[in-house]
């Protein structure tokens, strides 16, 4: 009974919240206005909050090189094999490869993670982060940007850049990253500053966990999808991701077998395609089958996360 009670009080508030969400959509409590905001705060005020705490108070090893450039190089894999799977199973849309990489960690991983595992180990979950952000702002966008055949025009290099280099994302991993690989944050704990900034970053990602599931229950429509083309693409990157999956811990477990980031991992290649992929959708047909995509591969992560809430 004790563990039943353990995984409800994991699960449940991410159900009640997704639930929450449709409510306020089904109800009109919130208008898509308002979701627009609230996303607009978690992506530039309380995820940048959570990922200057977790970049700052790491201790940098060789490990913390190398493995964004292992997840980085995992990204552009996943984009080929999901390349090859579109011509193997005759999927038209030029964004199954889109749909087969690329993580959602902030806008739906970092809730998850730390409802599972607390805010001790974001710090892990951060490491295995950083290479597919910087995967997803630099060549992914890239290549969604770049004019297909049936597009007119994308976004420039120069924009998409300035769009990296400014983004509150990119500029609260480089902080964090100074404040931990330098030794300014571990510098700043005999005074007390450290504490101060703990609490100021604690308290401004607060409701992170809540406000992103909240969203994300809002835009879960599951009406008039297509359900054949839909679970087919959802199908391809699960297993493409379960592939890869194995093949890191593999790896990670030869080469580091002390770094115990399985948990990071696991919560990881659970995650959906990144959120704005629809935004470069070309027609309201691709729209609609990238946003069933991102629906359906939602609530695998959902059931993922149960999953892993119940083995503990």
């Amino acid at each position: 009974m004790a563990r039943v009670i353990e995984v409800l009080q994991t699960v449940l508030p991410v159900v009640i919240m997704l639930g929450i969400g449709m409510v306020c959509r089904s109800r009109k409590i919130i208008s898509r206005e308002g979701i627009g905001a609230l996303k607009s705060v978690v992506v530039n005020i309380a995820l940048p909050a959570v990922l200057l705490s977790a970049f700052a108070t790491t201790k940098y090893t060789l490990m913390d090189v190398v493995i964004p450039l292992m997840m980085f190089g995992i990204c552009v894999a996943a984009w080929a094999l999901g390349k090859c799977a579109a011509r193997l199973f005759r999927m038209t849309s030029r964004f199954v490869p889109f749909l087969t990489t690329g993580f959602e960690a902030g806008m739906l991983g970092y809730a998850l993670f730390h409802m599972l595992y607390g805010s001790d180990r974001v710090a892990d979950f951060a490491r295995i982060d950083l290479g597919q952000v910087l995967f997803v702002f630099t060549l992914y966008k890239i290549l969604l940007g770049m004019p297909g055949k049936e597009q007119s025009g994308g976004p420039g290099l120069g924009a998409l850049l300035r769009e990296m280099i400014f983004s509150p994302i990119i500029i609260a991993i480089a902080a964090g990253v100074l404040l931990g690989a330098t030794g300014l944050y571990q510098a700043m704990a005999p005074s007390g500053i450290s504490g101060i900034f703990d609490a100021c970053t604690d308290f401004v990602s607060a409701p992170t966990s809540a406000i992103i599931l909240l969203t994300i229950g809002y835009d879960l429509v599951l009406g008039d999808i297509p359900w054949a083309s839909t679970l087919k693409v959802v199908g391809v990157r699960f297993v493409i991701m379960m592939i890869l999956r194995t093949a890191l811990i593999l790896v990670l477990r030869l080469i580091w077998p002390e770094a115990s980031l399985d948990a990071a991992i696991n919560v990881m290649f659970l995650l959906p395609p990144p959120f704005v992929l629809p935004v470069f959708a070309d027609d309201a047909d691709q729209r609609v089958y990238v946003s069933s995509a991102l629906s359906v591969s939602t609530l695998v992560s959902i059931a993922g996360f149960a999953v892993l809430a119940v083995l503990g």
